[in-house]
């Protein structure tokens, strides 16, 4: 496994992340830490959480998987894990923390309790990676990055970065840091996989200019690319609960799941076959093979689909292999649809 740098920081992490937001809901605290175990005992050293997983988050759950990690955080040396975390802010309409009612953007005051928070959740005294979990269009860049850098002088984050941003977002902020003396987002977290390949035009060559470093999520398409909803909707999967949850769930699963990404997937199988490696290895090590890529977050909700990802480890795809997938993107360009995630 690869160690990669973020950024232009000093913090070097293994380019596969374990990615914890199913731990608390889909997955119970005893597997939780079967799953973390295994992810570390491969290598992995990186691993990433946020303030309202367990996803789809609630007001009920909040906090919960932070509650787990930081538990198993106690059973391993602290400096041996790279931990990353994010902010919701409070104006988001996804989900708006409990305690953060009321209020309109993300500012100091917001980032500062919400930072305590998930230090106290997770039983450390400092995140090596905090995030700003959306974009708040409200708030200043500056205002954001004002608290950020008191948050690095106190020792309590060592790095920032941001998540689900533009790539003018991202430009905005590193002027903002260099204008201003403070620190600079180092990474940006945003979805990235065969079937959402935008991170490749604008954004990518931010990351490559700007020293950036892009860490992709959902790099199996929310499962999609795995093939389990080739022929339905198997039971305990994240869409098939998606089916009967809210608006939102629904649209995401509208998004993620349609006839472009299936074919998608049946044009990838032959591939996978001809690889030797199943179709989620495949997935996997396509994301890791790009060069403003840092590390790929993966998720599980067992053991045995943990190591259906790791199994990509050292899997290095040769040229022909990475032709033959781009000659996919030809043929059904942009699998996931458009419709609300224009701006990630």
């Amino acid at each position: 496994m690869e160690r990669r740098r973020l950024g232009s920081s000093g913090v070097t992490v293994t380019d596969i992340c374990m990615g914890t937001m199913t731990f608390g809901q889909q997955c119970d605290e005893k597997l939780s830490f079967e799953i973390m175990d295994r992810a570390f005992d491969a290598g992995i050293d990186f691993f990433d959480a946020a303030e309202i997983y367990p996803v789809p988050p609630s007001a009920e759950l909040y906090g919960v998987t932070e509650e787990i990690v930081g538990r198993w955080l106690k059973t391993k040396p602290r400096e041996a894990v790279i931990v990353a975390t994010k902010v919701t802010g409070p104006g988001h309409g996804w989900f708006v923390p409990p305690v953060r009612h009321g209020r309109t953007t993300l500012d100091r005051l917001q980032i500062i309790n919400a930072v305590e928070g998930s230090l106290r959740r997770l039983q450390t005294d400092y995140i090596d990676l905090y995030q700003t979990h959306w974009p708040d269009h409200f708030a200043r860049y500056e205002d954001i990055l004002e608290a950020l850098t008191v948050l690095i002088k106190q020792g309590k984050v060592r790095v920032a970065g941001c998540s689900n941003e533009t790539s003018w977002g991202v430009m905005k902020s590193l002027w903002a840091a260099e204008q201003h003396g403070l620190c600079r987002y180092d990474s940006v977290q945003n979805n990235f996989s065969i079937i959402n390949r935008r991170c490749e035009s604008e954004l990518a060559q931010v990351c490559r200019r700007e020293n950036v470093s892009l860490l992709p999520y959902s790099p199996l398409g929310g499962g999609v690319l795995t093939g389990k909803y080739t022929d339905g909707y198997p039971e305990g999967a994240r869409f098939s609960n998606y089916r009967s949850a809210g608006e939102r769930q629904q649209k995401m699963l509208e998004r993620f799941l349609n006839d472009r990404s299936r074919a998608t997937v049946e044009l990838l199988r032959p591939i996978a076959a001809d690889t030797g490696v199943s179709l989620t290895a495949l997935a996997v090590a396509w994301s890791r093979q790009h060069d403003f890529v840092a590390s790929t977050i993966i998720g599980a909700t067992s053991v045995a689909q943990l190591d259906e990802s790791l199994a990509a480890i050292d899997l290095i795809l040769d040229a022909e292999t990475m032709q033959r997938i781009d000659e996919i993107e030809e043929l059904i360009p942009n699998a996931l649809k458009e419709d609300g995630l224009r701006r990630l």
